[in-house]
């Protein structure tokens, strides 16, 4: 079971983080702790793919003087504008995030941007020696095998920032891993957890968005409601954690305050509880290995009823299945499902397919892909490619 290694904090009172994805929902919560722990945490750089505006308010805010827009359009619009001070340095694109992702006064890079568009800056962060504390699963599904090793050979901290596995590392530390039989990873259900059959038929987006406990971005939500995040979820547990598929499952848990439990040999479990907030994980990652005083209240258990947990409905939410064929194949199967799904999502969000075309596109993708072990980065990227233009083939023959 791979723990994160220890590092030597940097000099000073305080450390240095650079946050790509600021403007979204993990952004929002990570700017929370940050402001929160002033005297402790310095946020030196941040990125967003186009939303430039929001940019400019926390550059502002938090006098941050590194700035990178992904999108060449909204940079072009960013420095046109004026709205960033004459000292601040607007950087672009992919190159753009890997620069600030290798910032000299910071210490922790925390990548959550949607997608696998935080690859290369988590790469970068890796080999300038950062802790990278990792909330954009796909990264790991994507690539896991090399950037696990890029982490062993430039001795890097990666410190889980996902709720699932950041509880999964506070139930092991400690705990040698020849003693772990598994680790179970809830899942809240997402919007349609109730739904029958027939229901997901008619699904519309403004439907999968409605998430009954996390306030989360769009993908992230209709990835929720079709069960892909808990898929996605077991994979980069596999790598995070140096887990076999056989050890990795997932329940039911509608109350979302149970984030995971891990059972050992002896059959005793621990679990992980907070509230159903971003803050506690991103707070948990900034400033470990130490604990301080959180950004909001923990759990009243004066006010907490009850904790339910059901078996996974594989055959009603067929992307966990999936998830895990492709788990279990291994190779590039994990990224072919990755690509396709964000494919799919993101022609659902648009209302170019129906909610239950999303299984069906993934499914026909992970079929079509003879399945292989990548000798680097650059297969895994063209096995990306090749399974986003056939999803996107298969999102043309809905219409």
């Amino acid at each position: 079971m791979a723990h994160p290694t220890a590092s030597t904090p940097p000099s000073g009172p305080r450390q240095g983080v650079v946050l790509l994805g600021a403007t979204g929902s993990i952004g929002a919560s990570s700017l929370r702790v940050i402001a929160s722990h002033g005297a402790r945490l310095a946020l030196v750089g941040i990125a967003a793919r186009t939303d430039w505006r929001r940019l400019s308010e926390i550059a502002r805010e938090f006098s941050v003087r590194n700035v990178a827009i992904f999108d060449s359009k909204a940079c072009a619009e960013a420095r046109r504008s004026g709205a960033f001070a004459g000292d601040v340095r607007i950087l672009e694109g992919a190159a753009g995030l890997a620069e600030l992702a290798t910032l000299p006064d910071a210490r922790t890079v925390l990548v959550a941007v949607v997608g696998t568009a935080g690859l290369e800056p988590a790469m970068a962060a890796i080999a300038a020696g950062k802790d990278l504390a990792l909330a954009s699963k796909e990264i790991l599904v994507l690539a896991g095998k090399f950037v696990m090793a890029a982490a062993r050979r430039h001795g890097t901290r990666i410190l889980p920032v996902d709720s699932e596995h950041n509880a999964v590392f506070q139930c092991i530390e400690g705990h040698p891993s020849s003693g772990v039989r598994r680790v179970v990873l809830t899942a809240s259900g997402g919007a349609f957890r109730d739904w029958t059959g027939e229901q997901l038929r008619h699904a519309m987006p403004a439907d999968a968005l409605k998430h009954p406990n996390w306030s989360m971005g769009p993908k992230v939500t209709v990835d929720s409601a079709t069960l892909a995040n808990k898929g996605l979820e077991l994979i980069e547990a596999l790598w995070l954690f140096g887990l076999r598929p056989d050890q990795c499952t997932a329940v039911i848990h509608p109350q979302s305050i149970v984030h995971c439990l891990v059972e050992f040999n002896d059959g005793a479990m621990l679990a992980q509880l907070s509230p159903s907030s971003m803050t506690f994980p991103i707070q948990h990652a900034l400033l470990y290995p130490d604990r301080v005083e959180g950004v909001e209240p923990p759990i009243d258990f004066t006010r907490l009823v009850s904790l339910e947990f059901r078996p996974v409905d594989e055959m009603r939410f067929p992307m966990i299945r999936l998830a895990r064929e492709a788990m279990v194949a291994g190779g590039a199967a994990p990224a072919v499902f990755n690509a396709a799904n964000e494919v799919a999502v993101e022609a659902f969000l648009g209302g170019r397919i129906p909610f239950l075309a999303i299984p069906a596109i993934v499914g026909n993708a992970l079929a079509r892909t003879a399945n292989f072990e990548p000798s680097d980065l650059g297969a895994v990227l063209a096995a990306d490619s090749e399974a986003r233009r056939g999803a996107s083939a298969d999102v043309l023959s809905f219409k």
